[in-house]
C-alpha cells in the first residue's frame, strides 16, 4: 500500500498516462452511431456536467467553503472533469452492457484526471497519499538522533556562530537529506495530530552530526503535514552549501476536527497548546537540534502563516524568527462570524484580541527586539498580497526587524510556497551560521 500512496502526481508517467487514458475513454464514449436521442443526451449530460462545476466553483469561493479563493485554472479542470463525467452518465442508458462498463469506468477516471490537474495547479500534494490525506509512513525516521552535548551552540563552532566555516563535509555524506513522519505526543494539548513531516539535511545524518538550526513548518488547509514539499527546497539549498540547512518538522495545526484557526477551543481541541508546546517540547527531546531559540523559526503557509505570526506574536522569547508565507491576516479571516462564534462563543473582544496586529501593537514595548520576520506573497495573489504588507508594515512598527519578499509570477499556489521558503532560507540561513551573508551568496 506504501508504494501505491508514495507514487508522484506532479511528474512523472502517471499523470500523462491518466490524462492519455482519459482522452482516449472521452472519444469512446462520443463516438456512437448518431440518433437525435443519443445526441440529445450526451449533450444534456455534458451541460450539466459543465454546470455543476462552475457553480461549485462560485459557491466555494463566495462561501471560502476551502479557506481561499480557488484559482481559475481550478475551474478549468473542474469542468473538463465534471462535464466528462456527465457524457459518462448519459452513455448509461440505452447502451450494451460493455459500453455501461465501460462508462463507469470512464466517469472515475474523468474525476481522477480532474483531481490530479487541480492538485497540479497548487503543487504541494506531491504523491497520491498525499492527495487522499493518507500518511505513508514508509520512510519513517527511526535512526537515533543524539542530543546535543551543549545547550547553544557547541563550543568547536567559530564564536560568531558561521558553522559553515568549521564544517568539512564527510566524504560518506549523503547527496540529498532524508524525510519521513513521525508521531508527536500530545501529551498536554491533547490535540488529535496528524503524524508530523520531518526532514533532515545530509549534514544531520552523518556519523556525530552538529547540532542543526530548526524550522517548524504548518502547511494551509485543507492540508497535509508532509515534508516532500518543503524537502524539495531545502535540499535545492543544501547542495549548494557542503549539505547544510535546518531540520524542518512539519507540524499538524489543524488536527481531525476541522480548522481550529490557529486556537484552543473546545469544539477543535487545543491547537495552539500543541504547536507551542507539545511540538517545542517533542523537538527539543528527540531532534539533534541547537536549544538557542536564536536558532529556531516558526514557519507556515496560508492558514499555517496565520498560525506563524500569531504564534511568534504572542511567544517572542520563543520564536526569535518567523516565515509568515502567504498567510492569513488572522485566524477565521475567511468567515469571521464562524470563527467567532465556534472559537470566541461570540466574544468579540477576545476575537478582535486574537488578531496578529494587535496582538503586536498591545506587547509592551521591545517585546520584539532581536525577532527577525519574513513575509513573503505572490505577485499574482490577489487576496493575501495586501494583507501581508499590512503585517508586515505593523511588525516593522513594534520593532521586528522585517524582510517582505514578493514571489514573481506566483499566486496562492505551489509556487508561492516554495518561493516563500526559499526567501526564508535566504535571510535566516546566513543569521544562523549556515553560510556567508545573503549578500555574499
Amino acid at each position: 500500500m506504501d508504494v501505491i500512496l508514495s507514487i508522484p502526481v506532479l511528474n512523472g508517467p502517471l499523470p500523462v498516462v491518466l490524462y492519455t487514458v482519459a482522452l482516449a475513454f472521452a472519444a469512446y464514449l462520443l463516438v456512437r452511431r448518431p440518433s437525435r436521442g443519443r445526441l440529445v443526451a450526451s449533450s444534456v449530460g455534458i451541460l450539466i456536467g459543465a454546470i455543476a462545476a462552475v457553480a461549485t466553483f462560485v459557491i466555494s469561493n463566495v462561501t471560502s467553503a476551502f479557506g481561499e479563493q480557488l484559482e481559475f485554472e481550478v475551474l478549468w479542470w473542474a469542468t473538463a472533469g465534471f462535464a466528462a463525467a456527465g457524457l459518462a452518465m448519459a452513455n448509461l442508458w440505452r447502451s450494451r452492457w460493455w459500453r455501461k462498463l465501460l462508462a463507469a469506468l470512464g466517469g472515475v477516471v474523468f474525476l481522477a484526471a480532474s483531481a490530479v490537474g487541480i492538485n497540479a495547479v497548487y503543487g504541494l500534494d506531491p504523491t497520491i497519499g498525499e492527495m487522499l490525506g493518507v500518511s505513508a509512513p514508509g520512510t519513517l525516521i527511526t535512526i537515533p538522533i543524539p542530543k546535543p552535548v551543549s545547550t547553544t551552540v557547541p563550543a568547536w563552532v567559530p564564536s560568531d556562530g558561521s558553522l559553515y566555516l568549521a564544517w568539512r563535509a564527510p566524504r560518506n555524506m549523503p547527496v540529498f537529506g532524508r524525510q519521513g513522519y513521525v508521531s508527536i505526543p500530545a501529551a498536554e494539548s491533547g490535540f488529535s495530530a496528524r503524524p508530523a513531516g520531518l526532514y533532515l539535511p545530509p549534514a544531520a545524518l552523518v556519523p556525530d552530526p552538529p547540532p542543526l538550526p530548526l524550522v517548524i513548518l504548518m502547511m494551509g488547509f485543507p492540508g497535509q503535514p508532509g515534508p516532500e514539499a518543503v524537502a524539495a527546497v531545502v535540499d535545492r539549498y543544501q547542495q549548494k552549501h557542503q549539505g547544510l540547512g535546518p531540520i524542518v518538522l512539519v507540524a499538524d495545526q489543524i488536527g481531525t476536527q476541522g480548522d481550529p484557526m490557529c486556537a484552543d477551543s473546545k469544539q477543535y481541541g487545543k491547537a495552539q497548546t500543541y504547536i507551542t508546546k507539545d511540538v517545542i517540547n517533542w523537538a527539543r527531546q528527540n531532534l539533534h537540534i541547537i536549544q538557542d531559540p536564536d536558532y529556531w523559526a516558526l514557519m507556515g503557509y496560508s492558514n499555517g502563516g496565520g498560525c506563524a505570526i500569531k504564534y511568534g506574536a504572542l511567544m517572542p522569547s520563543t520564536f526569535r524568527n518567523i516565515v509568515d508565507i502567504s498567510g492569513e491576516p488572522f485566524p477565521g479571516s475567511e468567515d469571521s462570524k464562524v470563527a467567532l462564534q465556534r472559537i470566541f462563543q461570540g466574544n468579540k473582544a477576545a476575537f478582535e484580541a486574537g488578531k496578529p496586529v494587535n496582538i503586536m501593537r498591545n506587547a509592551k514595548v521591545g517585546s520584539y527586539a532581536g525577532v527577525n520576520a519574513v513575509f513573503t506573497y505572490g505577485a499574482a495573489d490577489g487576496v493575501y498580497s495586501e494583507d501581508q504588507k499590512t503585517m508586515s508594515d505593523v511588525a516593522r512598527s513594534v520593532g521586528m526587524s522585517v524582510t517582505l519578499t514578493e514571489i514573481a509570477g506566483a499566486a496562492h499556489s505551489g509556487p508561492a510556497f516554495s518561493g516563500g521558503v526559499a526567501a526564508g532560507l535566504h535571510v535566516l540561513c546566513p543569521l544562523w551560521g549556515l553560510s556567508a551573508s545573503s549578500a555574499l551568496q
